[in-house]
C-alpha cells in the first residue's frame, strides 16, 4: 500500500467510530444546510431538468431521493442528479485554499448512500466530514498548478465522494484505499466547460459524486484500485499538477478540520467575482454615489478571476454568473447579486449593461501572489465629479476570516429554499438538519 493512501485510509477508518468534536458536527450541519439551499432552486433549472428526462428510466425505484424530480432512484443516479443540481445556481460552498466546491459532490454522494443504505444521521455526518477532509487536502496538495486546466470540483470532488460513500459503507482500511485508488482514475473535468457557454459545469459535480460512489461501491465488493494513484509516476499528481505538495494531503488530518473553515457564498455568482463585488459595495456605502455618477470602474485582482470572469458579452444566466463586469455593475445598480440578478429582465437591464461597459479588469501582482490563500481585489472608481475612490478587499464576505453567521446562513437558506418548497416544509427541513445526529435513519424526504 502506498504510504500516502495508507495514512488517509487509517484516518478514515478511525473517523467511523471516534467522537467527533461538537464544533465539527456543527459545521457539518452548516454545510448540509448550505447544500440544500443551493440544491433546491438548482433542481428546478436546466441542466437538472434535462437530466431528469435523460435518465427517466433510472427514476421511480431505489431508496435515494432525487430532489426536484421528487422520485426515488438508486444511489449512483441520485448522487449524479443531486450533485449536478446543487452546482447549478453558483451558490454552493467553497474551500478556498483548494479552489474547490466540496458540498456538491461530497454531500450529494453521502446523502444518496445514507438513504440507500438506511443508515443513521450520525453516520451521514461522519461521511460528510471524511469526504470534506480527504478531498480538501488532496486539493490543496495539487494547487495552484492544477487549476490551470482542471475544474477542481469535478476532479478532487471524485475523491471526496468516494471517501464519503466509503464511510457510509464502513469500508475497512484496504477497501478504503481501493476506493480512493479507483476514484483517482475516474477524476476529470476541464475548465473549458465554463470558459464558454455550456451546461457542462454542473455535470462535473454530478459526475464526481457518481464516480466516487462507484469507486466505493466497487471497493466494498473487492474491486481493487491503485494505492499509489496520487503520487505514482503516472498518477494523478504527475498527470494533473506540477510538483504537488503531498505533505499537505495529510497535514493536520484528524486534528485540524477543514470543514470548520468553509466559505459560504454571499452572492449568487462565481466566487472569483466576490471580492470585487464586496469592494464596490463598500465604496458605494462609504461615498454615497449613484450608478449615474460613475465614470469608470477598475477591478484589479488575480489572474484566475480575470481569465474566468472577464467577460463583457452577457445574454444568459451562465454569462451573468461568470462575468465580474456584469455582477459589479448589477451590484451598483440594484444593491446586491442574488438569484434575481440573472432573471431575463435583469439580464436585459440597460443601466447594468451601460455601466458594465465602463468596467476594466486587470491583474494585480499582490492579489495574484496571494491566490489561492486569499481572494482579494482592489476596486478603483472614477466619478464624474472628479473624485477617485479606491478600496482593497483582502477577503470575501463568507470566507472563514469573514464568515456568515448561523443567522446569516439561515437567512440565505430561507431565501433560496422557501420559494421552491414553501415555508412550512423549509422549516421542517431546517429543523431536521440541525437534528441530523439524533436521527435513527437519515431521511430529508421533502
Amino acid at each position: 500500500m502506498g504510504a500516502l493512501i495508507e495514512t488517509i485510509a487509517d484516518y478514515a477508518v478511525r473517523e467511523q467510530t471516534r467522537q467527533l468534536p461538537e464544533e465539527v458536527r456543527h459545521h457539518a450541519k452548516r454545510a448540509l444546510i448550505d447544500w440544500f439551499a443551493a440544491l433546491l432552486p438548482g433542481a428546478r433549472l436546466e441542466p437538472a431538468t434535462r437530466l431528469f428526462r435523460a435518465l427517466a428510466d433510472e427514476l421511480g425505484h431505489g431508496k435515494a431521493m432525487v430532489y426536484g424530480a421528487n422520485q426515488r432512484a438508486p444511489l449512483r443516479t441520485a448522487a449524479l442528479l443531486n450533485g449536478a443540481a446543487s452546482h447549478t445556481i453558483e451558490f454552493d460552498d467553497i474551500f478556498r485554499d483548494a479552489v474547490y466546491h466540496p458540498g456538491c459532490p461530497v454531500i450529494a454522494a453521502a446523502l444518496a448512500a445514507a438513504q440507500a443504505r438506511e443508515v443513521d444521521g450520525d453516520t451521514l455526518l461522519r461521511a460528510i466530514v471524511v469526504g470534506y477532509e480527504v478531498s480538501t487536502r488532496i486539493g490543496v496538495a495539487v494547487q495552484p498548478s492544477h487549476y490551470r486546466f482542471w475544474h477542481t470540483t469535478g476532479t478532487i470532488g471524485t475523491f471526496g465522494a468516494a471517501a464519503a460513500v466509503a464511510t457510509v459503507l464502513k469500508l475497512d482500511r484496504t477497501q478504503f484505499a481501493d476506493a480512493i485508488g479507483a476514484a483517482g482514475t475516474f477524476a476529470a473535468a476541464l475548465q473549458q466547460a465554463f470558459r464558454t457557454q455550456t451546461q457542462s459545469k454542473p455535470l462535473h459535480a454530478g459526475h464526481a459524486a457518481e464516480a466516487g460512489a462507484l469507486a466505493a461501491m466497487g471497493a466494498a465488493e473487492g474491486v481493487t484500485g491503485a494505492h499509489d494513484i496520487l503520487e505514482g509516476p503516472a498518477g494523478f499528481g504527475a498527470a494533473m499538477s506540477v510538483d504537488p505538495n503531498w505533505a499537505a494531503a495529510t497535514d493536520g488530518l484528524g486534528s485540524r478540520y477543514n470543514i470548520t473553515a468553509m466559505t459560504f457564498k454571499n452572492h449568487g455568482c462565481c466566487g472569483h467575482s466576490f471580492a470585487p463585488i464586496d469592494a464596490a459595495l463598500v465604496l458605494k456605502k462609504e461615498h454615497g454615489f449613484t450608478p449615474e455618477d460613475i465614470e469608470k470602474i477598475t477591478v484589479s485582482t488575480y489572474k484566475a478571476s480575470v481569465d474566468i470572469t472577464g467577460r463583457w458579452e452577457v445574454e444568459t444566466p451562465f454569462d451573468g454568473r461568470f462575468s465580474t463586469p456584469y455582477t459589479v455593475a448589477s451590484a451598483m445598480v440594484h444593491g446586491s447579486v442574488r438569484l434575481d440578478s440573472v432573471t431575463p429582465e435583469r439580464l436585459r437591464d440597460p443601466a447594468v449593461h451601460a455601466l458594465m461597459q465602463r468596467v476594466k479588469m486587470e491583474i494585480d501582482p499582490k492579489c495574484e501572489a496571494e491566490f489561492p490563500g486569499r481572494r482579494s481585489a482592489i476596486v478603483s472608481i472614477a466619478l464624474k465629479d472628479g473624485r477617485q475612490v479606491r478600496h482593497y478587499q483582502p477577503t470575501r464576505k463568507g470566507d472563514p476570516d469573514m464568515p456568515l453567521s448561523d443567522l446569516e446562513l439561515t437567512e440565505k437558506y430561507y431565501e433560496l429554499a422557501t420559494p421552491v418548497i414553501g415555508k412550512p416544509p423549509a422549516d421542517r427541513l431546517l429543523t431536521e438538519i440541525w437534528g441530523t445526529d439524533r436521527q435513527n435513519r437519515a431521511g430529508f424526504y421533502i
